[in-house]
């Protein structure tokens, strides 16, 4: 069973171009459960979760950006925001973890996501989804049923990234 988890995990995948299909609502629930659980310092649960299905504000978060253009043709944007005052060190972390945990919730549903980046966009990104200030956009997320079947992308090898004790020491496992 860990080997068959390990590759679940290895097998997620960037998905950038989605079938139509809508997603259920009841899938949506379940994934952002599953995101709830997610660690975060001092268990704050700093996070909300906006889900968009609205075309026209899918399609004003896919144009922040040319990266962000993947959302507007997906069934389901989420934007992960973090409450900076309940969590003014760690938010950006504890929102990442939330983020993962949705990508690897849909993924374990079949369902596909994208990671679109946003801290260079939060005033715009906040003011279409309608955050107070203290809600910092950490990250938004195309999600639908994918379209495509990327390959995996080439990764550094293990040697070039760890060390022993301190940065540059030979770790020999």
């Amino acid at each position: 069973m860990s080997e068959e988890l390990l590759n679940f995990l290895i097998s997620r995948r960037s998905i950038r171009k989605f079938r139509p299909d809508p997603v259920p609502d009841e899938l949506i629930l379940k994934i952002l459960d599953v995101a709830r659980y997610a660690p975060s310092a001092r268990n704050s649960q700093p996070w909300v979760f906006i889900v968009v299905k609205d075309p026209e504000i899918k399609k004003k978060l896919a144009n922040v950006h040319v990266w962000a253009k993947p959302l507007e043709n997906a069934p389901v944007g989420i934007v992960v925001a973090c409450n900076t005052e309940v969590s003014p060190e760690s938010y950006q972390v504890d929102c990442a973890n939330a983020t993962m945990q949705i990508m690897l919730a849909a993924h374990a549903l079949g369902l596909g996501t994208v990671w679109l980046q946003t801290l260079r966009n939060i005033s715009e990104i906040q003011g279409i989804v309608g955050l107070p200030k203290n809600y910092v956009p950490v990250a938004m997320l195309a999600l639908g049923y994918p379209d495509e079947r990327p390959s995996p992308k080439k990764r550094k090898e293990l040697k070039e990234i760890v060390y022993l004790n301190r940065y540059g020491s030979v770790f020999v496992g």
